[in-house]
């Protein structure tokens, strides 16, 4: 029982689970903005008390506890050009990560800047039924990677690139009802210090809803994520060596648009299954998004 903690606790000091957290988006993932400039900040609280293996069959990890709560604020412009809007946007968070088990020597308690994301270009088209979103964006790290959990903050060490896709269809003229999804995959360099190289992933998030009275919007979200390539690199523990991470998850939301003070809010929940080589858990989110700037209408 021992050394599956200690082998977790090294696993975990040398994984890294992705940049964008499986549950960070939902009904709005493949929708195009309205030009203007916007201020927002997300609060992302994720807990698991249970790990699976490669397999999915539960580790035998007695007293397994991770709790992790960040804090990101993010700043995007939106403009439009004829029939393209065309998007860049940036955000960073702070974060706080706690794993406990009833093994102290496998324990982390760490603070700190996680990585930024930069966004230098985001493409959009509309139609009175259909929204189609295209964009890259680069994953900057904000500190070296520490094995055995030393570095002075939470990034993840290397540089990522991300290409998505996606879109939202809308069954009716007034846009109430939709399905939306967002497609991401994630390309990681080798760590700086290390020789260890996180594998590639693709994440799917989105989700179906309804907006009420032109002021709340009503779904289900979900999200999806499959690693399609192996971590690899001298350094990596061989409790990582072939294993590939995959999460499923659902869970309900809800939005609410206040005109007067041009802020929009959501409350998100998912609960993850199908889980393979990674922790089993629940994250809640709380979005607050204010127009800070629109232009005028001609």
């Amino acid at each position: 029982m021992g050394a599956v903690t200690l082998s977790l606790a090294a696993a975990a000091r040398a994984q890294d689970l992705g940049h964008k957290v499986p549950g960070t988006l939902g009904l709005y993932a493949g929708r195009v903005p309205e030009p203007g400039l916007y201020l927002a900040d997300q609060l992302a609280f994720y807990t698991a008390t249970k790990v699976r293996d490669r397999s999915g069959q539960l580790l035998p990890v007695e007293g397994f506890d991770l709790d992790a709560l960040a804090n990101g604020f993010g700043l995007s412009f939106t403009l439009q050009a004829g029939a393209t809007r065309f998007t860049a946007a940036v955000s960073a968070p702070l974060a706080h990560v706690s794993l406990s088990s009833d093994r102290p020597e496998a324990s982390i308690d760490q603070f700190g800047l996680a990585d930024a994301r930069v966004q230098p270009v985001g493409l959009g088209w509309r139609s009175s039924h259909l929204d189609l979103v295209t964009s890259y964006a680069l994953y900057i790290p904000t500190t070296r990677f520490e094995p055995g959990g030393r570095g002075g903050g939470l990034g993840r060490g290397s540089f990522s690139h991300e290409l998505s896709a996606g879109g939202t269809v809308f069954f009716d003229q007034a846009r109430r009802w939709y399905l939306s999804a967002l497609a991401s995959y994630e390309l990681n360099h080798r760590k700086i210090g290390t020789d260890i190289t996180r594998g590639d992933t693709v994440q799917i998030q989105g989700g179906a809803g309804v907006k009420l009275l032109r002021i709340f919007d009503l779904g289900v979200a979900g999200y999806a994520l499959w690693q399609v390539r192996d971590d690899r690199g001298s350094e990596l523990p061989a409790a990582l060596r072939g294993a590939r991470d995959r999460v499923f998850g659902l869970g309900p939301e809800i939005g609410a648009a206040i005109a007067p003070i041009r802020t929009r809010i959501v409350l998100r929940y998912g609960h993850d299954f199908g889980v393979q080589s990674r922790p089993d858990g629940q994250i809640l989110t709380l979005t607050v998004a204010f127009l800070a700037w629109q232009p005028d209408e001609r």
